[in-house]
């Protein structure tokens, strides 16, 4: 198809009787078909069963000595804490291990911070005047879900395909005390896939800051989560921080929750010394260890880091085909439309669409009128507003191949509708 955009109104005209009939074709075939969110599969989550029975009777003892039925603990078993240092690019005694959530472990950074401050900082984030936060966008939805609920200021940030606009960043940044942080999700991004470069994580861990006790959120969620057996490579900002004199600056995280169980994962913060030490204190208080039987069990599964790349490359096998698929029915359906683009991630569970400005919201609601249920539109912006109102996440991880296909031509007709109909506006 050529470009909507160089065609007379007549065309126009024709086009949108066509693609109105092949809508209604499609809504016809009462569809129920949901891809909001990016959920492992059944199949993913079949690869980790043998989780379900180990540590195995009599078998409670962690390498270390530690009876991992009793209390104790605090920051996680060493072996575990080694296994995700590794992850991670930390230290063992700059990693604490938590529960089954990563999400769980910044929203109590951040609860943290807000009611006793954080160190380097001169006074707890509730006694702060304003406080702000920057986020990359489009971004994960749940980040900022809790900056929100929090009571910060957002501002939004271009996301490039190399991470975030580092000039709109440092400028920022410089000139503003109130603004605290920044979310980042440095490798596979939700949801454009972008892949930080050095240069802008020695931007990020460099750059002068109005606020001393400003925290960059390092939430590395898809560290491990290729969709081939390319190794991509972050620069750990970690090191990058400590080098350019900032070595409180980043906290780090990461879990198995789309490695073994979605659910019943293990998670790891990584910080300096300083954050580690300020963490544990507050620690103490709220809990008297987290599940160690379940850190065993994850450990006796996955033996170490190579042995959990192995087990990656299982979860590639079931990703890839669905994350073509996408590509395959968006390329032969709107190439050259100029109706919309995409990314093309190596890696992690999303892929983002940028439709004719304009028409994202039109988009997702044909899509669901049709039967296909989609992430709301502007999700991945701050207070769930697009500016261009463009941005629509695809998440193909959770269905089959089949219902992915099916869910995707009624997307394309959806977009070429809303785009025929913005134009003939």
């Amino acid at each position: 198809m050529s470009s909507m955009v160089d065609m007379s109104s007549e065309q126009l005209v024709a086009l949108e009787k066509t693609l109105k009939s092949r809508y209604d074709t499609l809504k016809s075939q009462n569809l129920a078909l949901d891809m909001t969110r990016g959920k492992p599969a059944p199949e993913q989550l079949d690869l980790s069963d043998g989780l379900l029975t180990l540590p195995g009777a009599g078998q409670f003892t962690s390498p270390d000595g530690t009876d991992c039925r009793n209390y104790g603990g605090l920051d996680g078993l060493p072996g575990m804490k080694t296994f995700f240092g590794e992850i991670l690019g930390a230290p063992v005694d700059q990693v604490i291990i938590g529960g089954n959530a990563s999400l769980n472990l910044m929203y109590d950074a951040l609860l943290r911070a807000y009611v006793f401050g954080v160190c380097g900082g001169e006074r707890p984030w509730k006694d702060e005047e304003k406080v702000t936060f920057l986020c990359p966008s489009p971004g994960y939805d749940r980040h900022f879900a809790i900056t929100e609920e929090l009571g910060f200021d957002m501002i939004t940030v271009p996301l490039n395909d190399d991470g975030p606009d580092m000039d709109v960043v440092a400028s920022r940044v410089a000139e503003d005390a109130s603004i605290k942080g920044i979310w980042c999700v440095p490798k596979y991004s939700n949801p454009t896939g972008a892949v930080y470069s050095d240069t802008v994580v020695d931007r990020l861990a460099s750059m002068p800051t109005a606020a001393p006790d400003f925290r960059i959120m390092w939430d590395n969620a898809y560290a491990e989560h290729p969709l081939g057996s390319e190794l991509v490579v972050v620069k750990n900002i970690l090191q990058a921080c400590e080098a350019a004199g900032h070595p409180d600056r980043v906290l780090m995280f990461a879990s198995t929750s789309k490695i073994s169980f979605a659910g019943a994962g293990v998670s790891a913060l990584a910080a300096s010394r300083n954050n580690v030490q300020d963490i544990k204190a507050r620690l103490s208080k709220q809990t008297i260890g987290p599940d160690k039987l379940n850190q065993l069990r994850h450990l006796a599964f996955f033996g170490d880091v190579a042995g959990l790349r192995a087990h990656m490359q299982k979860h590639a096998a079931i990703m890839q085909p669905k994350f073509a698929c996408v590509d395959d029915i968006l390329t032969r359906e709107l190439a050259g439309t100029g109706c919309a683009s995409w990314s093309k991630p190596k890696g992690g569970y999303f892929i983002s669409l940028d439709a004719m400005p304009g028409c994202a919201k039109q988009i997702v609601a044909l899509a669901l009128e049709a039967g296909v249920k989609l992430t709301a539109a502007g999700a991945c912006f701050p207070y769930g507003q697009d500016p261009q109102d463009s941005n629509i996440r695809i998440a193909p991880s959770f269905p089959s191949l089949t219902d992915i296909e099916s869910a995707m031509d009624v997307l394309a007709v959806c977009i070429k509708l809303a785009c025929v109909r913005k134009l003939l506006a």
